[in-house]
């Protein structure tokens, strides 16, 4: 059963790329160069800068990573959106092009994901189509250890007027917007935060401080 299905998956993927969609669109959209240092209670120093080989693995053809710092408590909110303008070619040097879902990568940096859950999100600016199990937008929820330290992150994937959060709605989608508007673009949006003195709840209002600010100046930089 399961060969049958993977062999009509890849079937119908070379149907719409050979008959459907012939041309990749690649849709207008701001620079992350453009990216404010500063919102509203929160400045970011500067942005991080991937080195090279790191670019290659990752595979986004744009990106923002900052850590951002609360004026009043001085407290950490560490951001990166990795925006994909294409999920179908390898890039010239072999580098991949499709975007990396975060708990493959994390426990490859040494971190161990304690806890998972699918959590609603209602920041302002976001896309209102969810996946194909939700009727609401809903971002992944980990708190992640290495050693004694504890982070709290929130991650979803955004992109064409749509929020989700799982690897398999990510594929169906992508193969359906590439059917029927010549699209795979779409971005990786993940915040994450250090949990102090075993305060989770101090982290979770810390985050989505931040979030709340951020997330609406998304869509010039994440096409819909």
């Amino acid at each position: 059963m399961k060969v049958a299905v993977a062999l009509l998956f890849v079937a119908l993927n070379f149907y719409v790329y050979r008959f459907l969609a012939n041309e990749e669109v690649i849709p207008p959209r701001a620079s992350f160069a453009s990216f404010p240092l500063e919102v509203e209670g929160w400045r970011c120093p500067g942005p991080v800068e991937m080195d090279e080989k790191s670019l290659r693995i990752l595979g986004a053809s744009d990106y923002w990573m900052c850590s951002y710092y609360e004026r009043d408590t001085g407290e950490e909110v560490a951001v990166y959106v990795g925006y994909h303008e294409s999920q179908v070619r390898r890039s010239g040097d072999g580098g991949e092009t499709v975007i990396h879902p975060p708990e493959h990568c994390l426990p490859g940096a040494g971190w161990g994901i304690i806890d998972s859950r699918r959590v609603p999100i209602a920041f302002p600016g976001l896309p209102e189509n969810a996946g194909l199990r939700d009727d609401a937008p809903r971002a992944k929820r980990f708190v992640i250890a290495k050693g004694e330290a504890r982070h709290l992150v929130y991650f979803w994937y955004q992109g064409q007027d749509r929020v989700v959060t799982a690897n398999e709605d990510v594929i169906l989608f992508r193969f359906w917007n590439r059917a029927r508007r010549g699209r795979t673009d779409g971005a990786l949006v993940r915040f994450t935060t250090p949990i102090l003195r075993d305060d989770a709840d101090g982290a979770e209002r810390r985050l989505q401080r931040l979030a709340s600010q951020l997330v609406p100046l998304l869509p010039a930089y994440v096409p819909e």
